[in-house]
């Protein structure tokens, strides 16, 4: 430990010598001394410190030796200083000098009788809490101690002041990679919402904003419109004179859309347009405005080229809330008449359009005696680890097969039921099944898929927590599957319900993740267990990098906030082998086996693990996850 003693008698000097010099015994005194500078947390000593020390006997000196050690970077723990020199500068200016150089020394006044208050020394060489006095004549004890606790006290300030200035610049670094993370995910979110040829929204974007929109109180006009010259632009200019039509077009459409609306880019050469409208009659004007637009001359390198589109137009009125996927349905039915009506027009949508409209009402009305006329089944499907095959639970799916029309895809009637207070009653009954066929497994869970409006309903946990209790079942064997589409309608609400779940022990599941509006902040906003990985995603990973980088970055983004990636719709050996090598934790497909009764469930269940998958037979053309 460094000190510096300043003062003009060498008899001090000796003085000071004398006290420093090695010797032997134990610290009681200076722990004592420590504990009296600095109460309970001073720190116990265990051997006397080794003191090396610096000798000036004037204040111009010490403050010479001051700026000579820290430019070695060796500076002084601890300053001895007089406060009467002459003729030099006196100790009250020795200090300020001192404290100006260094500011993290402490100084120890020592006098017999001094002209300055300590006070006076601490407003010109403070702070207070690094000065401290001694009077002369002084102990040997007194000044040993007192040089060593205050040693002490250098050495931990210096190790502190080093971890916060650490800390301080990890915080700079965290907040300089938050700053980079943001950036990065807009310009994500830009290009996953955006047509990279036209800048418009895209499709993706065009529903999302549709399905907001839908439930609106005012009335709204969604249009499909399709240029009918694209394909001679395309097959007599090349793809690049394409490429500049479409964005012309684009930007004819955008010049009148009313403030509020959307053009999007639907793919191809389709366009969808979205904006309110006080009837179905202006918004048919308006429309028909739109393809005056696209009919006009565009001069494309250097060519003329007349334009021409056609257009689809449904009209939503207040308060309907419609399906939104069945309003862009309708107007790409509306699309299709206005080009069998020879191209060039706009056609409003009518039922008369839509046979399946029929259909959907015969089968609404089948659905309501299902239940009755024993229509109705569960199929399991299972899900395995990756690593091993192991079964570790089984997905149960909604069948019906009717008298009249034969089995009917969930894809159909389960919307249906949505639209309608049915799909509680079918919601309850699937849970029932599921939750009573758990008693028949040895350890497997049983993942039930729940739809919005399910998720919406009043009391939903305690519905769930009900009904699990009564069958005599664990929580932490029942997942909960559920959709960003239900969790994005009210998220505060859905956040609070899904921690709920977790906090009861159910496990929750996001299914067909990465087709919807997740974002790193929703996932940390939610409280789940997996990520169900979108077949789309799966089936193309061998034609695509897209989406070979995407299920790669799901799995990378799962395993990271420590949740597991369960890949859905496998079909072959290469998919099996490649989301193995990407991570992904667990495996649900035609490949393992297609849905199962649930006697077959129960052998699979006992056996617990896969051996020889059925990899050569057709996977079948649908699978509906909805229960």
């Amino acid at each position: 430990m460094r000190i510096l003693i300043v003062d003009d008698e060498p008899g001090m000097h000796d003085s000071y010598r004398r006290s420093f010099a090695p010797a032997d015994g134990g610290n009681d005194g200076l722990d004592a001394m420590a504990a009296e500078l600095f109460g309970d947390e001073a720190p116990a000593t265990e051997a006397r410190e080794h003191f090396a020390l610096t000798h000036a006997s004037q204040g111009v000196d010490g403050v010479r030796e001051v700026e000579r050690a820290l430019a070695a970077g060796e500076p002084f723990a601890v300053a001895f200083i007089d406060v009467r020199m002459p003729p030099g500068i006196d100790g009250k200016e020795t200090a300020r000098r001192i404290r100006a150089l260094d500011p993290e020394v402490n100084l120890v006044i020592v006098t017999g009788f001094s002209d300055f208050s300590p006070l006076e020394i601490a407003r010109v060489a403070g702070p207070a809490d690094k000065i401290f006095y001694i009077a002369k004549p002084f102990e040997v004890a007194e000044v040993v101690q007192t040089a060593t606790a205050l040693g002490q006290r250098w050495h931990a300030d210096r190790e502190l002041a080093a971890a916060r200035a650490q800390l301080a610049r990890q915080v700079v670094q965290l907040e300089e990679q938050g700053r980079e993370l943001a950036a990065n995910e807009s310009k994500a979110l830009f290009i996953a919402n955006h047509d990279s040829l036209t800048e418009a929204p895209n499709r993706l974007a065009f529903l999302r904003a549709l399905g907001e929109r839908v439930r609106g109180d005012r009335g709204l006009a969604v249009a499909m419109v399709d240029l009918d010259r694209f394909k001679l632009v395309n097959d007599t200019l090349g793809h690049l004179a394409g490429d500049d039509f479409l964005r012309q077009i684009h930007a004819a459409l955008s010049s009148h859309m009313p403030a509020g609306g959307m053009v999007a880019r639907l793919g191809g050469d389709e366009f969808g347009l979205l904006f309110e409208a006080p009837g179905e009659e202006a918004a048919e004007m308006l429309c028909q405005r739109f393809i005056g637009d696209c009919a006009g001359s565009f001069r494309i390198f250097g060519h003329s080229v007349q334009g021409g589109a056609s257009a689809g137009l449904v009209f939503v009125h207040p308060d309907a809330q419609p399906d939104p996927i069945d309003v862009l349905r309708r107007a790409d039915l509306a699309l299709n008449a206005a080009k069998q009506s020879g191209r060039g027009v706009a056609r409003v949508f009518d039922e008369s359009m839509d046979e399946s409209i029929r259909f959907r009402r015969r089968i609404e009305g089948g659905l309501a005696q299902a239940l009755e006329r024993g229509e109705l089944s569960l199929a399991y499907q299972p899900i395995v680890a990756g690593h091993d095959l192991e079964i570790v639970g089984f997905e149960a799916l909604l069948r019906w097969n009717t008298e009249e029309f034969g089995p009917v895809s969930p894809a159909m009637f389960i919307p249906i039921a949505e639209e309608s207070n049915l799909i509680h009653e079918l919601g309850d009954w699937v849970l029932d099944g599921a939750l009573a066929e758990l008693a028949h497994w040895p350890g497997q869970y049983v993942s039930v898929n729940f739809s919005p409006r399910q998720f919406r309903r009043h009391n939903f946990v305690g519905h769930i927590v009900e009904r699990a209790q009564r069958a005599g079942v664990e929580p932490h064997r029942v997942q909960i599957e559920i959709t960003e589409t239900a969790i994005f309608d009210d998220a505060d609400r859905a956040a609070e319900t899904l921690y709920k779940l977790r906090q009861m022990g159910f496990r929750i599941a996001l299914d067909d993740f990465g087709t919807g509006y997740s974002s790193l902040y929703n996932i940390r906003k939610f409280a789940l267990d997996c990520l169900k990985i979108d077949r789309s995603f799966i089936d193309g990973m061998g034609r695509e990098r897209e989406s070979a980088a995407i299920v790669h970055s799901i799995v990378h983004l799962g395993r990271s906030l420590g949740l597991t990636v369960c890949a859905e719709g496998v079909e072959t050996e290469a998919q099996v082998q490649a989301l193995r090598l990407a991570g992904a934790s667990h495996l649900q497909g035609y490949f393992f086996s297609r849905p199962v009764i649930a006697e077959l469930a129960r052998d699979m269940a006992a056996e617990r693990y896969m051996h020889s998958p059925d990899a050569e037979e057709e996977p079948l053309a649908a699978n509906g996850t909805h229960g």
